[in-house]
Order: structure tokens, then sequence, then C-alpha cells
């Protein structure tokens, strides 16, 4: 009858446990032996030190001091042990080593039961740290042990060879020796599916938002070749649109550029000490020059709030939910930004606006390449901003808290 390998494993590991708690207990033993002597020696030091001045009181220092400093001087031996004799009585000397040993033997006896009591308690613990690395070698012997005949070779290649391309397709080998590979792999094919899936929804997105500026500047240029010429309107008004067409593209490729760099980890990030308060502040005056059409309020923390970031990167983040909030706020609405700390005492960057806010199904999308909900698609906008700002927050291991109502507004705090 052949054993069952987990028990010889189990066993094993138990082995593997008291060896390593015998080491530890030794360690222990050792420690408490150099305890006990440092115990002993400082007694001892005690003692003397008691002795001597319940003998001389407060001359004990000069008494011995003079007549050890005559020894130094004369260098008489006779004299030295003649103070030492009369510094250890031998009878004070017997009465405290038995009143020491019953001590050390107390101390000894308390350590040896509190050792006594740690075993189970420490046994559990080496059993704790080692039951991941029992659990890799029970699982590397049920490996060693499974067999792989051709026929189960052949079965794993149907599988894949009859796999359909279809979505929820996934493998099924109908053996159990095969489940693990089964599930790995199919574990593979989902994720293989969603990277296939967000890439290709990419390039439709991307190919979809810079058609349309290629239509218009098509469409303009077909407009001058025909009456461009001879109509100065047309012409202006041709020049104007494909202007503002192509500032758009260069906008689009430079965001699309920007996430690309990022996700092949070629954007460096360079944190240097930032002050929070200032940044914002620089922020807030930007907009008051640049956007015309709304109040802007800033408040500061009353802290100076500084940390280690790439300023560069932050602003560009700001910005970018500055420039949402101004395209979804109505004219003359007010837009506020302030920094401050969360009750758990992390510094914030926060944009609040009074738009046209967003719906909890959008929230959960917001950050998604080209995702535009259905009020923002009429607004001008790539849908990439979002994505950039979040990418920029990640990298400085912060996150997004946003609270938003449709028809009130949304705040958005940056978390750092």
């Amino acid at each position: 009858m052949s054993s069952n390998p987990n028990n010889y494993e189990t066993r094993r590991m138990t082995s593997i446990t008291r060896r390593i708690h015998s080491l530890w207990v030794r360690e222990k033993l050792k420690r408490i032996f150099f305890e006990d002597m440092i115990i002993a020696v400082i007694m001892q030091v005690i003692f003397v030190i008691s002795n001597a001045y319940h003998s001389y009181g407060e001359k004990f220092i000069s008494h011995y001091g003079d007549r050890l400093n005559e020894y130094t001087v004369s260098r008489d031996r006779d004299e030295l042990y003649a103070v030492l004799a009369e510094l250890f009585n031998t009878g004070s000397m017997r009465l405290y080593y038995r009143y020491m040993a019953i001590a050390m033997a107390a101390i000894v006896i308390v350590q040896l039961i509190g050792l006594l009591i740690e075993y189970p308690f420490d046994n559990k613990k080496i059993r704790k740290i080692l039951r991941p690395i029992n659990e890799i070698a029970l699982k590397a012997d049920e490996l060693s042990r499974m067999t792989f005949d051709d026929n189960k070779y052949r079965i794993i290649e149907d599988a894949i060879s009859n796999l359909e391309p279809g979505e929820d397709e996934k493998l099924s080998f109908n053996n159990s020796d095969l489940q693990g590979i089964e599930a790995a792999m199919n574990n593979l094919l989902s994720r293989m599916r969603a990277s296939y899936r967000q890439q290709a929804r990419f390039v439709n997105d991307a190919s979809h938002e810079l058609r349309t500026p290629i239509a218009v500047i098509e469409g303009y240029a077909s407009m001058l070749e025909r009456w461009g010429k001879d109509d100065e309107k047309v012409l202006e008004e041709s020049i104007t649109a494909i202007s503002h067409e192509a500032e758009h593209m260069k906008h689009l490729v430079e965001q699309l550029l920007f996430l690309a760099r990022g996700d092949s980890g070629k954007t460096l990030i360079d944190l240097k000490d930032v002050s929070l308060n200032d940044m914002m502040r620089e922020i807030y005056e930007e907009s008051l020059m640049i956007d015309e059409d709304h109040p802007y309020r800033f408040k500061a923390s009353d802290e100076d709030l500084r940390l280690q970031a790439d300023e560069g990167l932050l602003k560009q983040a700001v910005r970018i939910l500055v420039d949402n909030a101004a395209k979804y706020t109505n004219k003359g609405d007010e837009i506020s930004l302030s920094t401050g700390r969360t009750d758990e005492g992390r510094p914030y960057l926060r944009v609040q606006d009074t738009g046209i806010g967003m719906a909890d199904a959008d929230i959960e999308h917001m950050f998604e390449r080209f995702y535009r909900a259905d009020e923002a698609r009429n607004t001008e906008g790539t849908g990439l901003g979002l994505s950039i700002a979040k990418w920029i927050v990640d990298k400085h291991k912060g996150h997004f808290e946003i609270t938003s109502v449709t028809e009130l507004g949304t705040r958005i705090s940056i978390v750092l």
C-alpha cells in the first residue's frame, strides 16, 4: 500500500518546525543566561556600594579613595589587600551570596516558566510562518507526481485546436488531472481577450476622434477649391475651420502620445519639494486670466502643505479638472479651487463646480479613455483628459474622491 504523499510532507514540515523551534529555544536560553549574568554583576556592584555606605556612610569615598590613592603611589600590595579585606567583610559576603543565590534561582524559575508558557504559542507562530512554504511544497510534489502521457498531451492539443474564437469560449479538457492547467489557461485567455478588447476599443475611438476633424478639413479644402478663390467669406471661414480642426487634432495626438509614453514607462516623474498652496494659487490666477466667463474662488489651507511631487504633472492634472469644470458650468456660475487635509490627514487639491453634474453610472467610467457621458457629447473634447489626470495621480500614489449630483455640480478631490 502506498503512503499518502500529503501525510509525508506534513510529517516532514512538522520535523522542520521542531528543528526551528529547538534553535529558537536555544537562542532564548542563551539570551536568558547573558541577562542573568548581567543581573548578577549589577547585584554584586549594588552590594559592594551599599555595604560600604552602610559601614562608613558619606566618608566612604574619602576613606577608601585616599587609601587606594596611597596604594597607587606606594604600590604596596599588602596595603591593597588590607583595603579590599576591610571592604568585603567575610560574614556579610556569605549572607549576601546566600540571598543572591535565592534571588537568582527565583529569577531563573520565573524565566523558565515564561519559556514553557510561550512554547505552544511560539510553535503555533512558526507553523503559521511556514504554512505558505508547506503549501508550495505540497503543490510542487503534486505536480512532480503528475504523469503526463501522450493521451493527456493529445487532450490539451485537441481542446486548443477546437477552441472557437468566440468571446465566452473556454477550454474544457474533461480530465480531473488537468483541472489546474485548464483553469490557468482559461484565466490567461480571459485576460488576453480583455486586453484585446481594450486595445481594439482604444484604436476604434482614436480613429473616430481623428476621422471627424479630417473629414471637416477635407470638406473645407474642397470648398476652398470650388469657391474659395473668388469668395473671401468662404476663404476666411474655411481657413478658420481648418485651423481649429488642426489644433484639435494636434491636441488629441499629444494626449495619445502622452498616454502611450506613460504606458510604456517612458514618462519620467521628477519629484521635488512642492507647496500645494502656491501651486494651486498659480492655477487659480491662470484661470482668472484665461477664462473670463466664470468667476473663480480660491481657498488655501491654513497649513503650508508640502510634499515630494512632480509639480508640472500635478499642475496638468488640476488644469484638466479646471478645464472640465469650465466646459460643463454655465457662464457666470462659480468655480472654486481649494487645498486642505482629509480626515485621515492626507493633503488634497480640490476643484468644485456648479455645472451639469454626473450620474453614478458615468462616475464609474469617467476615467476610461474616450469615455464621454451622453450629456457631455455636445461639448468639445477628446475624452482623454481624465485618463491622463488619473495616470498622473496614480504615479503619485494618490486617488480621486468624487461627489457629483446632476444639475447641481461636481466636486473632485485629488488626495495625495
